[in-house]
């Protein structure tokens, strides 16, 4: 092990209803408890959230409410939780911002108190993006040899994007300098709508990629199921999503 511990650490990981750390509860935790002279123990958790699970989120995670209705709450393994962390430092993949304030909440809504200041936090997502940067600064340094200066001001940063595009059409042979090309290159998934919601399949038809018509075509499902296209109307999704739903249902008419 290349860590020197003077005290255990424990490295977490939460499954949740959702990312809001106000209103969102766990409904899965993990926890490896590393010690000083190397030994370790794992324990998890179900946990039943009290609340539904949207399915946006089952869907992340493989955890539905059929799969948590009879385990316990947070209030009734709390006590093992606060057991297991008592004495010991705390470590996760982006858990300053999320793991460690959604616990908080947690602990404190089944009146366990959480003191801040017992702990060490240690967060590897954050050392990962310190150490190997995967922002514009570091990619006009690694394709152009150049330091950005003036980052975040818009033209600064739209210059140097220019000039890393151009870098990287020059340093690669095996991608091309044209256009269209670049752009089938650098789209990592095919969405009909910005925000990821609707895919297309084999046949580059428009599919639901969410939801209990997931994997449906949607113009089939508006045919047989209008009142779905006005409950996605009225719910939240982004306003382009929408207007590509908009106008697949008027294509569904003919």
């Amino acid at each position: 092990m290349n860590l020197k511990l003077y005290k255990p650490l424990c490295v977490f990981d939460l499954e949740t209803t959702g990312t809001n750390v106000g209103k969102d509860r766990i409904v899965e935790i993990c926890i490896l408890k590393v010690n000083p002279d190397s030994s370790r123990e794992s324990k998890t958790w179900r946990v039943n959230p009290e609340m539904p699970i949207p399915i946006a989120s089952s869907e992340i995670h493989g955890i539905y409410d059929e799969d948590i209705k009879d385990a316990p709450t947070f209030k009734e393994i709390a006590p093992k939780i606060v057991e297991m962390i008592t004495g010991t430092d705390l470590g996760g993949f982006n858990s300053n911002r999320f793991d460690v304030p959604l616990l908080a909440e947690e602990l404190l809504r089944a009146d366990f108190d959480f003191d801040l200041s017992k702990f060490k936090l240690v967060d590897a997502q954050t050392i990962f993006h310190k150490k190997e940067p995967r922002n514009l600064g570091a990619a006009y340094q690694f394709y152009c040899g150049k330091t950005l200066e003036n980052a975040h001001s818009a033209e600064a940063d739209v210059l140097a994007t220019f000039e890393v595009l151009d870098a990287q059409v020059g340093k690669y042979d095996d991608i091309s300098n044209e256009i269209a090309e670049l752009s089938e290159f650098s789209t990592q998934n095919k969405f009909a709508d910005l925000a990821g919601m609707i895919h297309y399949n084999a046949k580059n038809q428009e599919i639901f990629a969410f939801g209990k018509y997931k994997g449906q075509i949607v113009k089939e499902v508006f045919q047989k199921d209008l009142g779905y296209f006005g409950w996605l109307q009225n719910a939240d999704f982004p306003l382009y999503t929408k207007k590509v739903f908009t106008k697949i249902q008027l294509s569904s008419k003919f």
